[in-house]
């Protein structure tokens, strides 16, 4: 089988490259014709563990390839894959020009029976459209519309397409679904669900999974506040729910607030969406509006720890991505709580093991540092803000020795308010009342 996947992001090259671990012969479009070139060498655009191995290895067996020729990629394609970007415009909706763009030259340049599918996230109702469009141009053209909405996570997201826990397929026609299932047939030997729907659903579906999961998040963050009142222990509660089967203890796990190319965008695109089809989701609005106050609040936290103001005083932040295992900056809380930090007069030097070079031109003024250790030097308070594995085991000898002040803001309850006492450190975390050293 040939597929087509238009677009080399996080998703396509991901699940081009998972496709040609399949088996099947799979060609990766994109018009960037630098990338293309440095992939067609063997470098690697994002990070993301396990792909670069696997798309060395499918080059070479002759299965993946790359180009920047439209036709070239669809002249024998089966399936053509939409994978490119539908970022959020100015009011919250998916702005859809990229995959419109890609559908109407994809129309021009098709020949023979093709199926189209939407894997990028798209509202409700763009397999329509996108048929409209591509028949509108081409009338004779012989083809099928699906929908196979991904559901990936950035760090995880090669294990994710090779085990899924579902495969989602939206199809009206017999022959897109017979080759949808085709292409997935790999899977079967892992008992993996397939779900089989119409266009609409599978479309809502992407959009209910992820403003749900963001919902468990925000949830839980609103819950740690109440635990900060009254003396809770948030971690403590979030596991005497997630012990309940009907809850799950996925996604409660308090924090700075969710970030990413998916929960922001998605939450907003699906507000947008019951507001244009008069169906308000009013949850889903709370989610976003909490999760914006939330990230905005970071920074009074930090000036809680430092004693109430940050005028001239040093902070040292481990993590600038919005998840450990990625390169990924996009709606990290960082974004909102640097220049935060940096408006009340403090000043930042920061450290991210992979991430500093996207975070550098939209984190201006940071000192950044060579690893965690000189991002702590003379630092007033350190903020942990990503969880990285190597921020996990600090020698918190160590870190009292560097820090000016042994105040430390873990917004990602890594550490134990226990440990850090012992090792003398002032210790602020979320959902957990402040341990703080008494002397004499």
């Amino acid at each position: 089988m040939n597929i087509t996947m238009i677009g080399t992001g996080y998703v396509g090259l991901v699940s081009g490259a998972c496709f040609s671990e399949f088996g099947w012969n799979v060609t990766c479009l994109d018009r960037d014709a630098d990338k293309i070139a440095a992939l067609e060498d063997g470098q690697i655009p994002i990070y993301e563990p396990g792909l670069e191995p696997l798309v060395a290895r499918n080059v070479k067996a002759g299965r993946l390839h790359f180009t920047t020729e439209l036709k070239t990629a669809v002249r024998h394609a089966d399936a053509v894959f939409l994978a490119v970007g539908t970022p959020s415009d100015p009011h919250g909706r998916a702005d859809l020009s990229f995959i419109h763009a890609a559908a109407d030259e994809l129309a021009d340049a098709l020949e023979g029976f093709t199926v189209i599918v939407t894997k990028s996230t798209v509202p409700v109702g763009t397999g329509r459209e996108i048929a409209r469009r591509i028949r509108a141009r081409r009338p004779e053209l012989d083809f099928e519309i699906a929908s196979n909405p991904e559901f990936l996570r950035e760090g995880a997201a090669v294990e994710d397409f090779l085990r899924p826990d579902r495969v989602i397929l939206g199809v009206e026609g017999e022959r897109a679904a017979e080759l949808l299932q085709t292409l997935y047939r790999p899977l079967a030997l892992l008992q993996k669900p397939m779900v089989i729907t119409g266009l609409e659903t599978a479309e809502v579906i992407k959009y209910a999974a992820n403003a749900f999961l963001a919902t468990k998040i925000t949830f839980i963050n609103e819950i740690a506040d109440l635990c900060e009142k009254v003396g809770g222990n948030v971690q403590d509660v979030a596991r005497g729910m997630g012990l309940d089967g009907r809850i799950g203890p996925k996604f409660l796990h308090a924090g700075p607030g969710f970030g990413g190319s998916c929960f922001p965008k998605d939450t907003r695109a699906l507000v947008q969406t019951g507001q244009d089809a008069g169906a308000q989701q009013h949850i889903v609005e709370a989610v976003v509006a909490v999760n914006e106050a939330r990230k905005a609040a970071m920074a009074d936290k930090v000036a809680e720890a430092c004693g109430g103001a940050l005028s001239g005083k040093t902070i040292g932040l481990l993590g600038v991505t919005f998840k450990p295992n990625t390169d990924d900056v996009r709606e990290s809380t960082a974004l909102d709580l640097v220049p935060a930090l940096q408006q009340a007069g403090a000043t930042v030097q920061a450290f991210d093991p992979v991430g500093m070079d996207n975070a550098k031109p939209l984190l201006p003024d940071v000192a950044w540092q060579e690893d965690a250790y000189a991002t702590l030097e003379g630092a007033d308070a350190l903020v942990l803000l990503t969880e990285w594995n190597e921020f996990r085991g600090l020698d918190l000898a160590r870190v009292k020795h560097l820090l000016a002040q042994p105040v430390v803001v873990d917004l990602r309850n890594v550490y134990t308010p226990q440990e850090m006492n012992a090792a003398g450190l002032d210790y602020y975390s979320v959902g957990r009342p402040p341990m703080r050293v008494i002397e004499g």
